[in-house]
């Protein structure tokens, strides 16, 4: 969608995204088994479960295949709620894949996407040339993530959707509840770049919870805060959590600027909130 796309690339070349995490092009298309560690964050039972995953097509875009990184638990005997993950701007890499395999422990299907059609990056400047491919043609970007949503809810039966995406994905995750607004039941914004315009986000009607840096040197608390004003004035159901002498990209283990306490605490407020509207009730929480 252009809605948000323009401050995207505002924040992230203002940003200048110094740390590199590895990318690595995806691997074949082979199935894979392993036992993930689900309970790795404190306040919460460890336990290991296996998970099964899988590049595979989901979609098509501009007639051509679009291929993502599929994972579910291995003892799925009935379809349970799935979760759109949708990368940084370095692509669909080990890292997104092993963020998508720990959430699948939790007992999701998960559908990492591929926006950038298989590439990676493993520094600024080619990350960069991969978002503005996007943000300069969000109608494939809004046909892929049609796509993903349509193969997780019709082919593998999910019941109830959710998007979650970091920094790049963050704002793609907004734009899927824009893109999907009776559809997507939940959406996980880490640290992207938002809007306040309410009449950009009047159509939004999945629950939201956003987390982000409290010293985030492009995407202020002042963006921020505007931002919860804007869904407090339209009364919507949302979640906001700014951590206080944190950095941008704090949930990610290649980043200088990682944070393992606030990881910890925001991956569990991730599992709380997806547990809550998707595997749960959907009982509206009170904005806050």
């Amino acid at each position: 969608m252009a809605l948000i796309a323009g401050s995207l690339v505002l924040a992230a070349c203002g940003s200048g995204e110094p740390e590199q995490e590895a990318a690595v092009a995806p691997a074949a298309a082979t199935p894979q088994s392993q036992a993930v560690d689900a309970g790795a964050t404190p306040g919460r039972e460890s336990q290991a479960r296996a998970v099964i995953s899988e590049d595979m097509p989901y979609a098509e875009v501009g007639d051509e295949l679009v291929y993502g990184y599929f994972v579910a638990p291995s003892d799925m005997f009935e379809p349970l709620p799935a979760v759109i993950m949708i990368h940084e701007w370095w692509g669909l890499t080990d890292e997104m894949r092993a963020r998508a395999d720990r959430l699948a422990a939790e007992g999701y299907i998960v559908l990492a996407i591929d926006l950038f059609g298989g590439q990676t990056a493993s520094d600024p400047a080619s990350a960069r040339k991969l978002m503005l491919s996007v943000v300069e043609d969000p109608d494939s970007a809004n046909q892929n993530i049609r796509g993903a949503f349509e193969f997780v809810s019709e082919t593998a039966g999910a019941p109830r959707v959710g998007a979650i995406g970091w920094r790049f994905g963050g704002t793609w995750a907004l734009n899927t509840a824009l893109l999907l607004p009776d559809d997507l039941d939940a959406s996980v914004i880490y640290y992207g770049p938002v809007t306040s315009d309410e009449d950009k986000l009047r159509p939004v009607n999945a629950p939201i919870l956003g987390l982000f840096a409290g010293d985030d040197i492009s995407i202020k608390v002042d963006s921020v805060d505007a931002f919860k004003t804007a869904l407090e004035s339209l009364r919507k159901d949302y979640d906001i959590q700014v951590y206080a002498g944190v950095g941008q990209r704090f949930a990610s283990e290649s980043a200088k600027t990682y944070d393992a306490i606030a990881t910890n605490d925001a991956w569990n407020r991730t599992l709380d909130f997806l547990s809550l509207h998707l595997a749960g009730d959907g009982t509206p929480t009170d904005g806050s």
